[in-house]
């Protein structure tokens, strides 16, 4: 077809996928490991899936089979959920997810279901947020390592720039005022006008929640630069450690002088994708204070609206106060003691990572393994690690990451015995490459060149092209 016949969205090549976080999915999926099937496939660990819970939801499912079969005090609603639903919302459903997402923030804040947009997914929810906030070619800031997924949700479609905001593991990668005012003026440098900053919390990638001092820096500052602040609290319900969770709606509660100036400025994207183990239902928020943004975020959620079958079963499900309490407790539980078991196989493997205490993940330093303190030494060893290792982690450059050698590891997207088989394969590897003296030796050169020819050309640029990415 002649490109001339196409849009300019349909040939350009900003999606973001020609990063090595999406290659690496790209490779499981064509040699995905099974314990019977396939037992020297490559195992999934670049996926943040929560499917350590799943017998909770499906024995309230058994217990509530009328539910399940779309029935309301034994009669069948199905006609009535399978015709045309106002986008926006089942009442019944916005009171719950706002009450769940309090009870998950110890019920220290309080959430207005009139003040909720539905969305498809925490995706669809940031992506509709730039397009009320920002006009294409202004930008937002974005604290480093962040989500690969930003550059594909904040940039494809709306047009934004991301502008990073350093961080560095000096400082276990927290947010300073230093680092906020160099991207700011960065961004000044090259002639773009700042509109918000984004931030995920807890973070993707580190695991870690952010620290009041953070939250109140954050606040000051788009106070000051009369700006937007976007808080991704999708891994809100994941906290499994001290220090405990804190909302940046807790944050504005407590400071009424800052409160009157930000109130409307100050936006939360929320989802059951991670709390609940449910990405393929697509359930997605967005909360705030701001009347405009809600009228103009709700139009838009027409294009992509979550069934009100969807929305029948979790609004009873979420209703369930004993259920939600009992699910969140035990989730966390499961999610620390799954946390723990990938650090001691880590240390086993003589690897340390970042003090975490949320998520499903965890960031994972392996720079004593480059062959140098360069992003093609991380590339070459991520290499190794997906294609000989047979594990797909996420390497740090595909995060924007500022140093060579960290990785996200995911732990919650599989069996105990499969997160086991990963850290010896991860252990042999390094005694491997330690006795090696960490240069690569002619049989893993080989192995790795038979592979080149089955493997996209752009696969080749990866470490220039998520490095560029990251430059100004």
């Amino acid at each position: 077809m002649k490109m001339r016949l196409l849009s300019r969205k349909a040939t350009c090549n900003t999606h973001g996928q020609d990063s090595s976080y999406f290659l690496g999915w790209q490779e499981y999926e064509k040699n995905p490991y099974d314990e019977v099937l396939n037992p020297k496939g490559i195992i999934q660990m670049g996926l943040a899936e929560n499917q350590l819970s799943f017998d909770f939801l499906e024995s309230w499912l058994a217990k509530n089979p009328d539910v399940a079969a779309f029935k309301r005090d034994g009669k069948s609603i199905f006609p009535e959920l399978a015709l045309f639903q106002d986008y926006h919302g089942l009442p019944a459903f916005k009171k719950a997810l706002v009450d769940f997402m309090a009870e998950i923030r110890g019920n220290k804040v309080t959430f207005d279901p009139n003040h909720i947009v539905l969305t498809a997914g925490a995706t669809s929810a940031n992506e509709t947020l730039m397009f009320c906030l920002a006009e294409p070619g202004e930008a937002f800031l974005l604290p480093t390592p962040y989500y690969p997924g930003f550059d594909r949700d904040l940039k494809w479609r709306p047009g934004v720039e991301i502008v990073p905001i350093q961080c560095t593991s000096s400082n276990n990668f927290q947010i300073t005022e230093a680092a906020l005012q160099q991207a700011y003026q960065e961004a000044e440098k090259r002639n773009l006008r700042v509109k918000g900053v984004l931030v995920t919390n807890p973070s993707n990638p580190l695991g870690t929640t952010m620290s009041r001092n953070e939250l109140n820096l954050l606040i000051d500052f788009i106070s000051d630069k009369d700006m937007h602040l976007i808080s991704d609290e999708i891994y809100s319900g994941t906290v499994f450690s001290s220090p405990g969770f804190v909302s940046v709606m807790e944050i504005l509660n407590e400071n009424n002088s800052l409160k009157d100036q930000v109130w409307d400025r100050v936006h939360v994207v929320y989802s059951l994708s991670k709390d609940l183990g449910l990405p393929g239902f697509r359930v997605g928020a967005i909360y705030s204070n701001n009347d405009t943004v809600i009228d103009a975020a709700r139009k838009m959620s027409s294009f992509g609206v979550v069934s009100s079958q969807t929305q029948y079963l979790l609004s009873a499900m979420l209703s369930d106060k004993k259920f939600t309490r009992n699910y969140i407790t035990q989730n966390q539980k499961r999610l620390k003691r799954r946390q723990r078991m990938l650090i001691s196989g880590l240390q086993k493997a003589g690897i340390s990572c970042l003090e975490s205490n949320a998520g499903l993940f965890c960031w994972v330093d392996m720079r004593h393994l480059l062959q140098s303190n360069t992003f093609e030494a991380e590339m070459e060893l991520w290499k190794k690690i997906v294609y000989d290792v047979r594990l797909n982690i996420s390497p740090g450059s595909s995060c924007h990451c500022t140093e060579p050698g960290w990785f996200r590891v995911c732990f919650a997207n599989m069996s105990e015995q499969t997160l086991e088989l990963a850290m010896k394969r991860l252990k042999a590897f390094v005694v491997e490459l330690t006795a090696n003296g960490c240069s690569q030796s002619r049989t893993e050169f080989s192995s790795w060149n038979s592979k080149r020819k089955s493997l996209p050309k752009w696969v080749f640029r990866l470490s220039s092209r998520d490095r560029e990415q990251e430059e100004p």
